[in-house]
């Protein structure tokens, strides 16, 4: 049988694109989406304040963001497959771990491992093997990657709370365990493989542009000379400042929907119903993101419209407030699944892709572990969020500036073919 004869007119890719969906669910599933599940249910059980439940969050993301260069670097010299292996396993065990918590510096300590080992399997490896993958169509494979993001909250942020309700919060952790190892981790085993064949990407067309020429050889920049790049930290600042807010207000959607008098339940539906929409925007986003040259210019726009939802929400807090932020959110919030690789594999190549997002990942990471720890602060300190939303518009606004001020500055990887407006801006 041949190996792209009748039997086979499928790019393996698209294969590779489903599993990766698939495995995305549910890590953002279990971790990203259901966090806000579990803040009240340690503060009943151990007295904890909402600042020293959130601190736990906050060394998870700070673990897992310093682990970032480290399993960059794995995922480039070993492939993303093996990462997502060994993350797998490792977050099934330490999932357990989390459900044998105790006491306050436990939760700290066992949030830390097991977002480490989340990081493993979650966005560096499967944005390395998507952009492997795909190259001409590249923006709209990593749309539709996004799309595991959203379904995390559609599907399984419900089912978990439906878990939690049933047993405890132990009982999530103990359910999160067994679902990472017997849904990820036969994926990566069966499914993911690291690179197409040449005769792959041939036959399928993703050498090729989109009028059937050979696409142009794209130079690689090193980690050591990106990081003396002006570009790099103009990147890396828009970015640390996105997910500062991304991250953070995720954690506290469902604590604020509550703190508005929204029961549990409902806020858990309406995260759902949000994230069930965020399919949409992005499959919508995927139709034209590979026309955007610079798609630091729509992130602009996206990131902008965040600003804006979280000004409506500081504005009108009843439900029309909450369900114009949350069209916002949903539509803002799809540059979060291919801003990093859009933007890191056209200035800097593909060869040190995966490295040079562990170490943006880093700086992130700076942000990210400040954020749900301060709003946590803030909702203990004032009895609310409205400072916690003025941040939150003040560093989505800087970030969109950031990106304005990257896309007016030229790539460093220059196209083979002379003049390439990609290179030059």
């Amino acid at each position: 049988m041949r190996r792209f004869g009748v039997a086979r007119r499928i790019y393996y890719g698209w294969w590779i694109l489903a599993a990766s969906v698939v495995a995305m669910t549910v890590v953002s599933g279990l971790a990203a989406w259901s966090l806000g599940l579990y803040v009240h249910p340690l503060e009943d059980e151990f007295g904890w304040t909402r600042a020293e439940v959130s601190l736990g969050f906050s060394a998870g993301i700070l673990v897992s963001g310093l682990a970032g260069p480290a399993i960059g670097r794995l995922v480039d010299r070993f492939g993303p497959r093996s990462s997502v292996i060994v993350g797998s396993i490792l977050a099934a065990l330490t999932f357990q771990l989390l459900a044998a918590t105790s006491t306050l510096w436990q939760w700290y300590l066992f949030s830390a491992i097991n977002a480490a080992a989340r990081q493993m399997m979650f966005f560096i490896p499967f944005q390395a093997l998507t952009s492997r993958w795909f190259d001409r169509r590249r923006g709209a494979a990593l749309s539709l990657l996004g799309i595991g993001f959203s379904l995390g909250g559609f599907l399984v942020l419900p089912l978990l709370a439906l878990v939690i309700e049933a047993t405890d919060w132990r009982g999530g952790f103990v359910f999160s365990g067994v679902i990472s190892a017997a849904l990820v981790l036969p994926l990566a085993v069966f499914v993911l493989r690291d690179d197409p064949t040449p005769e792959e990407t041939e036959a399928f067309g993703e050498g090729r542009d989109a009028g059937g020429a050979s696409r142009p050889v794209t130079a690689s920049v090193t980690l050591g000379e990106a990081l003396r790049m002006p570009i790099f930290w103009v990147l890396a600042i828009g970015l640390m400042l996105f997910f500062y807010g991304m991250i953070g207000w995720t954690v506290h959607l469902v604590p604020f929907f509550e703190s508005r008098d929204i029961s549990r339940e409902t806020a858990a539906l309406l995260v759902s119903l949000a994230s069930g929409a965020g399919i949409v925007s992005r499959l919508a986003l995927g139709t034209v993101v590979d026309r955007f040259k610079r798609f630091e210019r729509a992130a602009v726009g996206l990131i902008g419209l965040l600003a804006l939802g979280m000004g409506v929400l500081l504005l009108e807090g009843g439900m029309p407030g909450v369900l114009v932020f949350l069209a916002l959110w949903v539509i803002g919030t799809t540059a979060g699944s291919m801003i990093e690789a859009l933007t890191l594999t056209r200035a800097f190549g593909m060869a040190h892709f995966a490295t040079i997002l562990g170490a943006i990942v880093v700086i992130e990471t700076m942000g990210e572990i400040l954020s749900p720890s301060i709003s946590g602060l803030i909702f203990d300190t004032t009895g609310s969020y409205d400072w916690a939303l003025v941040m939150y518009v003040l560093t989505f606004s800087a970030s969109a500036a950031m990106f304005a001020i990257a896309s007016r500055m030229k790539y460093p990887v220059l196209q083979t073919s002379a003049g390439s407006p990609e290179a030059s801006g």
